[in-house]
């Protein structure tokens, strides 16, 4: 099953004819993301803070298929299709009720906040992690 989350599509992440500024999807992105983590019990401080970990994307497809605008509910579904040694490998699909509005193929990549480089997943977020895996929707 994905990690689903719900966000409102507000004024300030549209243009000026309402319709939804695409780079504030990568905002959101980043909201959901730390909210998937948040759901199995590890917060993004205590991994930056505590761990010195990070979660850079280091690859990104987004296709946009239809616009959101102004006062929409944008639903998220982040499927898990690998996990790797010190990657992750994520495909969200964003929908308004029933349409998908855009898509994403996300690669991140667990590094160490002290020198910049990968480092393997913490037990506890490679279990979190595996609640959400979906190999069958792998590239």
């Amino acid at each position: 099953m994905p990690f689903t989350i719900s966000k409102p599509m507000r004024f300030g992440d549209c243009d000026l004819t309402g319709i939804a500024y695409h780079p504030a999807y990568l905002s959101m992105l980043v909201d959901v993301n730390e909210a998937m983590f948040a759901s199995f019990g590890v917060t993004w401080k205590e991994l930056m803070f505590d761990r010195h970990l990070g979660l850079p994307s280091v690859k990104m497809t987004i296709e946009f298929k239809k616009p959101a605008v102004y006062g929409d509910v944008l639903d998220f579904n982040v499927h898990v299709r690998k996990i790797g040694k010190s990657s992750l490998d994520l495909y969200t699909v964003v929908k308004v009720g029933e349409d998908v509005i855009w898509t994403i193929e996300q690669l991140i990549v667990m590094t160490s906040t002290k020198d910049h480089k990968s480092h393997p997943w913490p037990d506890d977020c490679r279990a979190g992690l595996e609640k959400y895996l979906h190999p069958e929707l792998a590239a």
